[in-house]
């Protein structure tokens, strides 16, 4: 399935092969559990099915995890300086940047942004044993961290989404809304018996 997906990402990269090869790297390192080149792939098809197919959207979305580490605070920061430092010519990378840097805090600043957002956080509305396989991921991510820690720090990434009026911003994912908060709230009821 890997070798499916690379090709499939191969052919709608529109840049340079030696680029590509050093994203799929980055997707592909040791201590990703989750965010991987399946993540990538996942958050590209869903662009498509969004509607999303600007340059500067694509761009992002290649880049939006590039830079991942949970001993760091500033992944995001430093996967929008990857960008820019490597596309420097390119007329739109500032909204290439502020597209990366938008998955940080998941507050939409405009169209784009809601689209990018809602193919980054799809995987909250999937059915509840592949969202399951998503949690379990996200903590292998954080292995380092202590039960108590973890179960403290992802409830209060999971309750800050409960607590928004909605999670999605497209239609299509607004349809999703209700499978999504059930998945967050199972999971919580999940971390209060660690």
């Amino acid at each position: 399935m890997f070798v499916d997906r690379r090709n499939w990402l191969r052919k709608r990269w529109r840049f340079s092969d030696p680029l590509f090869w050093q994203l799929i790297a980055a997707y592909s390192s040791q201590n990703r559990y989750y965010h991987t080149v399946e993540h990538l792939y996942h958050v590209l098809s869903m662009l498509e099915q969004l509607g999303g197919e600007s340059i500067a959207l694509n761009l992002a979305a290649w880049f939006h995890d590039a830079v991942y580490d949970t001993h760091a605070q500033d992944n995001e920061e430093n996967s929008a300086e990857l960008a820019a430092a490597l596309f420097p010519e390119f007329e739109q990378i500032h909204q290439v940047r502020n597209l990366i840097l938008c998955t940080k805090t998941h507050q939409a600043f405009d169209a784009e942004s809601q689209i990018l957002l809602d193919a980054d956080l799809a995987i909250l509305s999937t059915e509840p044993e592949h969202y399951q396989s998503y949690a379990a991921a996200i903590r292998k991510e954080y292995f380092w961290v202590t039960d108590e820690d973890y179960r403290i720090g992802r409830s209060r990434v999971l309750e800050s989404f409960l607590h928004r009026d909605r999670i999605y911003h497209t239609p299509t994912m607004q349809a999703r809304e209700a499978i999504a908060r059930r998945n967050l709230d199972a999971e919580l009821q999940r971390l209060a018996h660690l």
